[in-house]
């Protein structure tokens, strides 16, 4: 790849949007977070990742209210959007990818290989 894939993560919960950044960044990312919905449509907007990450359990804006968001907005959505969350029944499944999500990651998951699938996936995500 020719220049950093930056990514946008987007999660409520400190831990785990720490633990992504420093590992993604480690792993040769450029990394953006937001800690809420809100904050991830305007980091979305105004950075334009090749990627986002984005949890489905957040408090006021849902990341399927995110990702809805996103996919209806011309100027984001061509973004791909992994869900990265705990919610991994089919049902929930089904609905992130019938949203818009390109990929669906459940939580707990190895975040040391997380950069591998993220590569791999978002160069598939974008033929």
């Amino acid at each position: 790849m020719s220049h950093k894939l930056s990514i946008l993560i987007v999660d409520d919960e400190p831990r785990i949007r720490l633990a992504l950044e420093y590992n993604l960044r480690q792993d040769g990312f450029e990394v953006f977070a937001a800690k809420d919905g809100f904050e991830g449509l305007n980091m979305a907007m105004e950075n334009r990742p090749d990627l986002i990450l984005l949890d489905w359990m957040m408090p006021e804006m849902t990341g399927i209210e995110v990702l809805r968001k996103l996919k209806m907005d011309e100027r984001t959505r061509d973004i791909p959007v992994f869900m990265c969350t705990a919610k991994s029944t089919i049902g929930d499944v089904d609905r992130g990818y019938n949203v818009g999500a390109d990929y669906y990651i459940t939580k707990p998951f190895d975040v040391w290989k997380l950069g591998d699938l993220l590569r791999e996936k978002y160069t598939a995500a974008k033929k």
